[in-house]
């Protein structure tokens, strides 16, 4: 990335991308950007421009790099659920127990619905479900009883 002061505008900051695709973006000293996609054959002409107020930008940064994004979420739902991958520990307290032995529905609310072992799935794991070290549990839940079985799960 290279940035360039424009006096009297804001400034410019240019992109290449890995593949060859010239972007730049003009922070305009008002807080609005105009956002600009070059040619692929000149990348001195202008394909595409775009004006973005700051409420507009506000909403493309989220987009591009979201304050909520885990790369372990796997679903949001409107109902409050989260179902999230949750990796045990060879460390952890829990490796070696069985599944009942935590009680993680009672204590938290949230259930683990699934264990992925190497390159095996077992859904609806029973109570007597041995964990091991480098199990990664399918949890799901609220935010914060999904938050709760990860503290617990990786208690050592």
């Amino acid at each position: 990335m290279r940035t360039t002061p424009l006096p009297g505008i804001g400034v410019q900051y240019d992109l290449s991308t890995r593949e060859r695709q010239h972007l730049s973006v003009i922070a305009h000293r008002d807080g609005t950007r105009t956002m600009n996609v070059y040619r692929a054959d000149d990348p001195d002409a202008c394909a595409q421009s775009l004006h973005l107020t700051g409420a507009e930008t506000a909403s493309l940064i989220d987009a591009l790099m979201p304050a909520h994004h885990s790369p372990n979420v796997l679903h949001t739902t409107d109902l409050g659920l989260v179902a999230e991958r949750i990796e045990l520990s060879a460390h952890s307290y829990w490796n070696g127990r069985v599944l009942g032995e935590m009680k993680m529905r009672t204590e938290t609310g949230a259930s683990i619905v699934a264990v992925l072992r190497r390159a095996e799935a077992i859904p609806s794991p029973t109570p007597d479900f041995r964990l091991a070290g480098g199990d990664t549990l399918i949890v799901i839940g609220t935010r914060e009883g999904v938050d709760a079985a990860a503290s617990i799960l990786g208690r050592a």
